[in-house]
């Protein structure tokens, strides 16, 4: 049964957003677009020249779309895949979990965090966490980030055009502030898969967008020492790690193979001298 949801107070409204700087970064959009005219001048000009034009936009529309479909681009936008190169995340890493949250496994990580003293970062879907506001609250309650997922994460998110994207972002982001009263600073397309439409939403929003580094594929790896093994490879400062409350697969034993994943990366990591922080600490040292 879904909860009742209490509005946030007046007085708990978020500030207002604060524009991500994007200097160093292409505007794939903006470049699109100018192609295109560009495209449509010269044929209007030479005619007999559109079979280049056309080649050349056939190339265009392969490359963005290879962009979008490769999730540690950062062709088409600023893109984390690392925490900032900065001194105060110098032996730092970052945990990422997404998909939630999830009645029955959010609460065990949570316990499992508590009992590391770890802090994560939860990218929740929007609708899920309207479904369970008081577990989203609790994620919060815990000294956790609650981040932006989209608002009901279909796998059709990354051919949206412009409007279906911000209805998206935009519904997942009033949820997420109403139940725990943070504006959510960051954003994980679903599955990672996006288009060349994507930045400007984000940037309207006030949005950044997280990528990782290393993920477990633990939505449909049942063995966890691969998943593990896939973590834990070169684990090295600043790396983002990505795993699953939501969609979790489940062990031999019926186990969400994220509970059995997690203590042995806890421990890997402090044996390493890493510490885990949540994207918004990172973000705070940058």
């Amino acid at each position: 049964m879904t909860e009742p949801i209490s509005r946030v107070p007046l007085g708990l409204e978020a500030p207002p957003p604060r524009r991500w700087p994007l200097t160093g970064h292409p505007n794939a959009l903006k470049l699109t677009t100018a192609w295109h005219a560009a495209a449509l001048a010269g044929c209007a000009i030479a005619p007999s020249t559109w079979p280049w034009w056309l080649a050349g936009t056939a190339i265009n529309h392969a490359a963005v779309t290879f962009a979008g479909l490769w999730p540690r681009s950062s062709v088409l936008g600023p893109n984390w895949t690392h925490l900032p190169a900065v001194a105060g995340n110098a032996n730092c890493i970052a945990l990422t979990i997404d998909d939630g949250p999830d009645p029955v496994v959010t609460p065990q990580v949570l316990d499992l965090l508590d009992h590391y003293g770890i802090r994560a970062t939860f990218f929740c879907i929007g609708e899920r966490a309207r479904r369970y506001p008081s577990l989203t609250r609790e994620i919060v309650a815990r000294g956790h980030a609650v981040e932006n997922h989209s608002y009901t994460h279909r796998h059709t998110f990354s051919v949206k055009a412009p409007g279906a994207l911000a209805k998206e972002v935009e519904a997942a982001q009033r949820t997420l502030i109403e139940l725990t009263g943070e504006r959510p600073m960051f954003f994980r397309a679903p599955a990672g898969l996006r288009n060349v439409l994507l930045e400007p939403v984000l940037q309207n929003f006030d949005l950044r967008l997280v990528a990782w580094t290393k993920r477990g594929f633990d939505t449909r790896e049942a063995d966890p020492e691969r998943v593990r093994q896939r973590l834990l490879h070169n684990l090295a400062a600043r790396d983002i790690l990505l795993v699953h409350d939501g969609n979790a697969a489940t062990t031999a034993n019926g186990q969400p193979v994220i509970l059995s994943v997690l203590p042995r990366v806890f421990e890997a990591a402090r044996h390493k001298g890493l510490r885990f922080i949540t994207l918004r600490q990172a973000f705070i040292d940058e």
